[in-house]
């Protein structure tokens, strides 16, 4: 049926041949390019249609020998066919899948302002979306601002537009591999409702993540991306897909994508129960603490005793930080984690965090530092309220295979992503 695919500087992250993959039975590659390989790179492609993403949406309007209305209105190219002639048309499925995305939330665009941080070509899409939608319901149109490093509106004077309702982040601040970066304080934004970032990887940026702690509605892009990948299919195969396909391939990149990242008191069976998840699954088991005695190149006892707590708590935020970047793992963490404030975001960004409680009359202490030093009832009396507190899901952690079953049906498609 033709070579398809995606064009961009850096691709490491796409989620996009999946979803083409559910979409239709046609080859999608991943074209990474640099900027000085454009030329090249459509001079002797033989593809039949890509898809284009940052930082390239508006240089390869050059390219193209036609242009969609929507694409010559907005100023901005996500998908381009080639032409029986061999000419490249250009077009803008961001539109159709902003637009898709923008019906999922309860963002209010009348009687206020939205800021659009960023000023590249989804940052035109976000905008026309917005006036379209403004008009077509014969409102009064929201104020809407463009803030870009170099414009009249920008990072240097944002405090003018601290009274917005609503904030669409189109910039990369943030994105995978560069995760726990935000462009804006969020916090300073006092009458702010609705964040919307067009990040999907992670699912929660440090955008959302702050959202998340003032209690304000935040969606991420996988919504927009996998409604634009179908907009686009429809135009590189010339038919009609049914949008019920969208929320089917939503619901299976959410389940295979998060990792499990397993939380409780020392010996309540984390390593145990995600070994046994891991056979279940096929997903990958990774302990924390093996990793931070592969990086200490010692014990954690010994850790403890020769370079003391701190050292430790900071190898083990530095070793979450590496493996929570990645996908559809799981996660056996130590009971500690949760005594050091920042390791909470870094968890939560692309995970579904579990609780395992366990009786702590059942605990071991052998071999673990802190228990033996301070005592099970002291560290309890501290940590079940964080575990509490940094969890979506609490699971008794008292019979093993009880709880890897009720987990299994998590990573089975059988709890929908609400429950993450």
């Amino acid at each position: 049926m033709g070579s398809y695919g995606l064009l961009g500087k850096r691709l490491s992250h796409s989620f996009s041949p999946f979803i083409h993959g559910e979409l239709g039975d046609y080859e999608y590659q991943l074209y990474e390019k640099a900027p000085d390989e454009l030329d090249s790179f459509f001079a002797d492609s033989k593809f039949h249609g890509i898809n284009v993403t940052i930082p390239y949406k508006k240089d390869v309007i050059q390219y193209c020998q036609s242009l969609s209305k929507a694409a010559q209105t907005i100023g901005s190219v996500n998908t381009i066919v080639r032409r029986p002639d061999g000419t490249y048309h250009g077009d803008n499925t961001d539109y159709y899948g902003f637009a898709y995305l923008l019906n999922k939330t309860k963002a209010n665009f009348s009687d206020g302002k939205t800021i659009i941080l960023g000023g590249g070509g989804s940052s035109l899409t976000v905008e026309a979306v917005l006036r379209d939608r403004n008009s077509q319901k014969d409102t009064n149109l929201q104020e809407i601002v463009i803030i870009s490093r170099g414009g009249n509106n920008n990072y240097e004077n944002i405090h003018k537009h601290y009274d917005a309702k609503v904030i669409i982040n189109t910039t990369p601040v943030g994105m995978y591999p560069n995760n726990g970066l935000s462009p804006i304080d969020l916090k300073m934004f006092r009458n702010c409702q609705t964040v919307i970032d067009l990040i999907y990887n992670p699912a929660k940026t440090e955008l959302l993540l702050q959202a998340d702690e003032l209690g304000i509605e935040n969606h991420n892009g996988l919504s927009m991306l996998v409604a634009q990948a179908k907009k686009a299919a429809e135009l590189f195969t010339n038919t009609v897909i049914d949008d019920s396909k969208l929320e089917e391939i939503i619901s299976k990149i959410h389940n295979k994508t998060r990792n499990i990242v397993l939380i409780g008191m020392p010996g309540c069976g984390k390593t145990t129960i995600g070994k046994a998840l891991a056979e279940k699954t096929g997903r990958k088991f990774v302990d924390s603490d093996d990793m931070i005695v592969e990086t200490a190149g010692k014990s954690i006892p010994d850790i403890f005793a020769e370079d003391g707590e701190d050292v430790f708590r900071k190898i083990e935020t530095d070793v979450l930080k590496t493996l929570c970047k990645d996908s559809g793992l799981i996660i056996a963490t130590g009971g500690g984690i949760v005594t050091r404030p920042e390791n909470k975001n870094i968890i939560r960004q692309n995970s579904v965090v579990v609780y395992l409680d366990r009786d702590i009359r059942d605990l071991p202490i052998s071999g673990r530092p802190l228990s033996m030093r301070d005592g099970i009832e002291a560290l309890a009396t501290v940590r079940l309220p964080l575990y509490e507190n940094w969890s979506d899901i609490r699971l008794s952690a008292n019979y093993i295979e009880q709880a890897v079953d009720e987990l299994h049906n998590i990573t089975d498609n059988r709890c929908p992503p609400s429950k993450w």
